[in-house]
């Protein structure tokens, strides 16, 4: 597909298969878009039905499938029993905090004691300390789990040992060899864990470990004795899919199936801390993906970039409405706080980024960047110039790091290997994203290292962003009927990413400036309709300044469908993600839909 695009984007139309195309729409009674998707996806006939109505039945295995996980659950049943106090170190983000509240929540329900531990993210950096784990001894705990983190923790982990107090790890992490001596570690991405379930976030642990611990305290019938009522984890796939959501993990297999429910579970909102949050936010609507990615889970985080980092998972916990009012009020004032201080570094960052983009992988350092907020930009940084970014914020002798990375770089497993060498002096992530701790006067030798290792790399690293597509429509498809074919291959996300189509041959009837930053168009299509269309943040951009123009040249645009519902109306608009100029496009795509 040759498209001039005012981005400077490629478009690439993705393949599919005629002869499935074929089989899906005569086996299964599927429309063509439906089983087009489906194709372009690789599904095979015999997961369409799985695809298509994941259900957590299906998709769960056996949680004893994950080294540990027989021996976790039964050291926590022997806790229990005794009724030891629990504590939880958790991570700051909103997977750390929702798999802190997944335990908590669940040692609430069947009257456990347990303490919570949320380390600062500026003053205690990522991870336990032992500081930490004397904190949680001292109150009375007698077991604890770190949830989101815990994999590399050898000295606080061994301190616990040496206080017997045993550690439980709930992470997902990427691991060394050795590992620490803690009681057990669950971690599908330990290296010698054969689960195949390394997609997993810590949430998605933690939901499977609370499967396998409810599993033993039945079969030893500790509920009938206690007459306690065995909770209904079902009720908790609201927190388990906003970790997974939030921690852009791939939605296939089981997170698919964990997100389908969780959404349905997050409609009755019975977490008040998310019911309050949703409020706060203004969602009028039943929350989706969107919501928990962009609405719900900044706020959750921001607690842990600038304000107050316990307050996620307190959010998150707390069953007294006073107290969760105020602390959704407070992070909904944390986040807005949060784009401020975004907004200040990316403009300190954003010319000595410009002066680094022909390096395989950006790494930027500098004094006083505000810490909670380096990971945003190094993740707008990478989505800009469509390459790894690292940024160090250094005070004193320290410099604090967060990763972002792009598929086909390991970012994760580059930081371990620096820490192998000794020239980290902690750190820890996963493919896409990562973090460390670092002496300054090692900052260039990491520097040197990173790109030595992507050296080999860079040869099949195209600068040139690409666009990938799935189909051409009509403008006449921007129907509800249309939009709720595409719906049915939901959730969307890393994985399973939302389809984007291609509408041609249009040209401007009208728009205007919103809120200073967005662009909304009616675009008059050849066959006469009409379509509503957003182009978001692209007033100061190539595609704002296009539509802006009024141009009476035909042009195309690419994007995604949105539903709008307002007053209770109902429509379909198109939310463009890149325009182009280009006559023979049409010839050169094999379909078009709708």
């Amino acid at each position: 597909m040759n498209s001039i695009s005012v981005s400077n984007k490629s478009w690439i139309l993705k393949k599919y298969n005629e002869n499935q195309l074929s089989y899906f729409k005569d086996n299964f009674s599927l429309d063509e878009i439906t089983s087009k998707l489906l194709s372009i996806r690789n599904i095979k006939n015999e997961e369409v039905i799985g695809f298509l109505n994941p259900s957590i039945k299906n998709f769960l295995p056996n949680p004893e499938n994950l080294i540990d996980m027989k021996k976790s659950s039964l050291r926590t049943v022997e806790a229990i029993k005794n009724h030891e106090k629990i504590g939880i170190f958790g991570d700051y983000d909103v997977d750390g905090a929702s798999a802190t509240a997944l335990l908590g929540n669940f040692f609430s329900s069947i009257n456990i004691p347990f303490e919570i531990y949320i380390p600062d993210r500026r003053k205690e950096g990522y991870g336990p300390t032992i500081n930490a784990f004397q904190k949680l001894i001292s109150s009375g705990v007698g077991l604890i789990y770190t949830v989101d983190c815990g994999t590399l923790s050898f000295e606080p982990i061994k301190y616990a040992k040496s206080k017997n107090i045993d550690v439980i790890v709930l992470d997902h992490h990427q691991s060394e060899i050795n590992l620490p001596n803690a009681h057990s570690i669950i971690n599908p991405n330990r290296l010698d864990d054969k689960s195949n379930l390394n997609y997993l976030c810590a949430a998605g642990v933690t939901f499977m470990f609370l499967v396998s611990l409810n599993k033993y305290l039945r079969l030893i019938n500790w509920f009938k004795e206690k007459k306690i009522q065995e909770p209904n984890l079902i009720e908790y796939l609201d927190l388990v899919s906003l970790g997974t959501v939030c921690d852009v993990v791939p939605l296939t297999g089981l997170n698919r199936a964990i997100v389908k429910q969780g959404l349905k579970v997050l409609k009755s909102k019975k977490n008040l801390g998310l019911k309050t949050l949703i409020d706060i936010c203004g969602i009028n609507t039943q929350p989706n993906i969107y919501h928990m990615g962009y609405v719900l889970g900044p706020r959750i985080n921001a607690g842990g970039r600038v304000g107050k980092s316990s307050h996620g998972a307190n959010l998150l916990l707390n069953n007294n409405a006073k107290e969760v009012f105020k602390i959704a009020s407070e992070l909904d004032q944390f986040n807005k706080e949060r784009q401020y201080l975004e907004e200040d570094v990316l403009n300190k960052i954003a010319i000595e980024a410009n002066k680094t983009q022909s390096d395989p992988v950006i790494i930027l350092s500098g004094k006083n960047w505000h810490e909670g907020v380096i990971g945003i930009v190094a993740s707008r940084l990478k989505d800009k110039f469509n390459k790894p970014v690292i940024i160090i914020t250094v005070d004193k002798n320290l410099g604090k790091a967060s990763a972002r990375s792009v598929i086909g770089f390991d970012i994760g497993s580059i930081i371990i290997a620096a820490m192998q060498e000794k020239i980290l002096i902690k750190g820890g992530g996963h493919k896409m994203a990562g973090g460390f701790t670092i002496d300054v006067n090692n900052i260039e030798k990491f520097k040197n290292f990173v790109l030595k290792k992507f050296k080999n790399k860079d040869k099949n690293h195209t600068k040139k962003k690409s666009l990938y597509l799935d189909s051409v429509i009509s403008p006449a498809a921007l129907n509800i009927d249309f939009f709720n074919k595409i719906n049915n291959l939901a959730p969307f996300g890393s994985g399973n990413p939302e389809p984007k189509f291609v509408i041609e041959n249009l040209k401007i009837l009208n728009n205007k400036v919103i809120k200073n930053k967005h662009v909304k168009s009616v675009l008059l299509g050849q066959d006469g309709s009409t379509i509503k269309t957003i182009a978001f943040n692209s007033a100061g951009n190539e595609i704002g300044a296009y539509l802006l123009k009024k141009d009476n040249k035909l042009f195309n645009i690419a994007g995604k469908l949105s539903l709008n519902e307002w007053k209770g109306q109902s429509n379909v608009e198109f939310i463009i993600d890149d325009i182009s100029v280009n006559k023979t496009l049409k010839n050169t795509v094999p379909s078009s839909i709708g």
